[in-house]
């Protein structure tokens, strides 16, 4: 259901002029409850001045009517020929002026680490161009050499959920096209919470991918059985010592 405008406003004149119940008055103006009922004990919206539906065109008297005869009743918003096709514009995220000068590094690890977003995903994460993605991607921007790769969750710039759910559409995209996925942009293309609970798969590293094993010795066989059995008797024989005290005469 369409929400009235001035919803606040509208809900003091409700309370005030009719004798609706408060979840009627809330579901209308998409309020909580309780909200309404402290408009009624005048604890919120103490001077806001109410603003009347049936004047503005938004409800009919016979609305209303039905509305406190019934109290299941849901009010309806008036339907109104003009508002048709006046909904609001969906265009570009926007960024407040104190983050917009990160955008170009949240572009950038973007590109970097989930190049199978689009333009367009990318564009409305961070509140872009597509022209300005471009550049980066091409690296020709004007100040590419500065530029540092930051996560765009870390600057505020877009929801985790929301990067999330653009990350899932792409690998979406990616099965129904038929591309096969390296199991590192599987791991991508998964969600955060899904990836913290995956095990890590053990790799060799490449520096040592290529050396051959070798086998020291059998499974039987003592080492100690290789060493050379010492005489201790050599070592109280003196290199200059000839060995044959026996033959020399006192």
């Amino acid at each position: 259901m369409a929400k009235p405008i001035m919803a606040k406003a509208t809900a003091v004149w409700l309370v005030d002029n009719t004798t609706l119940s408060f979840k009627q008055i809330a579901d209308f103006c998409e309020l909580h409850e309780l909200e309404v009922q402290g408009i009624a004990d005048g604890d919120v919206a103490a001077g806001v001045k109410g603003f009347d539906p049936i004047a503005n065109n938004q409800l009919t008297q016979d609305e209303i009517d039905k509305a406190e005869a019934d109290p299941l009743h849901k009010l309806k918003l008036k339907f109104n020929a003009a508002a048709v096709g006046e909904e609001k514009r969906r265009g570009p995220r926007y960024t407040p002026l104190s983050k917009r000068q990160d955008r170009p590094n949240s572009i950038l690890w973007l590109v970097k680490f989930h190049p199978e977003l689009t333009d367009g995903q990318i564009a409305k994460l961070v509140g872009t161009t597509k022209p300005t993605i471009q550049s980066i991607r091409e690296r020709t921007h004007w100040n590419i050499a500065n530029m540092q790769p930051i996560d765009p969750v870390a600057l505020g710039l877009c929801k985790q959920s929301e990067l999330d759910a653009a990350v899932q559409k792409a690998a979406s995209k990616k099965a129904a096209d038929g591309v096969v996925m390296s199991d590192d942009e599987r791991r991508k293309l998964v969600s955060t919470e899904q990836s913290l609970t995956m095990e890590t798969e053990p790799k060799i590293p490449t520096a040592i991918s290529g050396l051959e094993t070798f086998s020291l010795s059998e499974p039987d066989e003592d080492p100690r059985d290789k060493e050379e059995e010492i005489d201790a008797d050599s070592f109280f024989n003196l290199p200059g010592d000839s060995g044959d005290d026996e033959d020399e005469q006192p």
